[in-house]
């Protein structure tokens, strides 16, 4: 692993979700850089205070964690919180990821005028409130000292909300293979699923921008033979599951919820089906080309820097029927499938390593401290 100039230790502020690509990204980065260099302010609603997956995954690690616990618009408190442990741990720096953290966080780091560095891990749209967010997150990242966007479509969408071309950086995020990746039989008999059962994975948020609901339909039009497993939680997961009765397809769907290092889990599947609107640089896709499962993926964001026709099936968004006959078509022809997910396992090892990412964000680290 690469050491930065000075050992300058950094702080990486965040408001996490229960799981979640944003989630993954900053533990696998902060695991890479050390216990001794790195340290995470997680901000949190007091309901999430003692138990949550992301910390105790940290604490399992041996990163240290601050726990910010603060109401939902608390931004003042959140704000001498966050004033106050870097007075205590006198940081070289502070990397943001989320919207909520680039402005509060990036605005005490300025105040106390220590460089300041973002991950914009992607941008979901939807509501109007949705959209006024990314407004004022797009706002205070002009101010970044460097904005790091893991996906081309990102720097474009950046350098129309006004950030400085130079202080923008694209660097896909990186993977690390998890430590205990299950065999298929174990990895069935955990998420319940039986052993001669065709079953289509689906990891993520249960959120709009995910694409969910666009599973359901393609299920709907897919042969009556392939299941649905879905590993994920969020705001739609009721509204999701009026959908399955409504399409009659119910009795087709596993719904697992959260499940604690669902990597481990993709050798379960026999296809995994991203159906996003919208991406950055998907973890799970890493994941599942790390197991070696058959993709079909949407063609958005981030994901065809990731991979092309020779890695997995890519599909346009919002299209469900072309996802159902892509199921179709991997069930057709099983060696051409076995030939893409050989060279997407090749690709995810050699183009995405955890080192060279480390690298580049070192190298941004430097050059904002100099």
């Amino acid at each position: 692993m690469s050491q930065m100039t000075g050992s300058v230790r950094v702080l990486h502020i965040l408001a996490p979700a229960r799981q979640g690509g944003l989630e993954r990204v900053v533990s696998m980065l902060s695991e890479q850089q050390g216990r001794d260099r790195a340290h995470i302010a997680a901000v949190l609603a007091p309901d999430d205070a003692n138990q949550h997956p992301f910390i105790n995954a940290l604490e399992a690690a041996e990163i240290p964690v601050t726990r910010v616990v603060v109401g939902a618009r608390s931004y003042l408190r959140e704000y001498r919180s966050l004033d106050a442990l870097i007075a205590r741990l006198k940081p070289g720096v502070i990397h943001t990821h989320g919207y909520r953290e680039d402005v509060i966080g990036g605005a005490v780091a300025r105040a106390n005028r220590l460089p300041t560095v973002s991950t914009v891990h992607g941008f979901t749209g939807g509501g109007r409130r949705d959209r006024l967010n990314e407004r004022i997150q797009c706002f205070a990242l002009r101010r970044a000292d460097a904005v790091l966007a893991v996906s081309r479509p990102l720097v474009d969408r950046l350098r129309r909300a006004g950030v400085r071309r130079e202080r923008i950086r694209f660097i896909p995020n990186g993977f690390t293979p998890p430590a205990n990746t299950m065999t298929r039989v174990a990895a069935r008999r955990m998420l319940g699923i039986a052993e001669q059962a065709v079953v289509a994975g689906w990891v993520g948020r249960l959120s709009r921008e995910k694409g969910a609901d666009v599973m359901l339909d393609a299920l709907e039009q897919s042969d009556a033979s392939w299941r649905l497993s879905m590993i994920g939680e969020g705001k739609e997961r009721d509204r999701l599951k009026e959908q399955a009765a409504e399409l009659g397809i119910g009795d087709r769907i596993l719904w697992h919820g959260a499940v604690a290092n669902a990597g481990a889990l993709f050798p379960a599947f026999d296809a995994f089906v991203l159906s996003s609107r919208t991406e950055g640089t998907p973890i799970a896709l890493f994941e599942a080309m790390h197991a070696r499962v058959p993709i079909v993926a949407a063609r958005v964001g981030g994901v065809p820097d990731v991979v092309t026709s020779e890695h997995a099936l890519l599909v346009p968004p919002e299209e469900p029927g072309t996802i159902a006959e892509a199921l179709e078509q991997l069930r057709r022809e099983p060696s051409a499938a076995t030939l893409r997910t050989d060279l997407a396992r090749k690709r995810v090892l050699q183009a995405f390593s955890a080192e060279a990412w480390l690298d580049a964000v070192e190298e941004v680290y430097r050059t904002v401290c100099a």
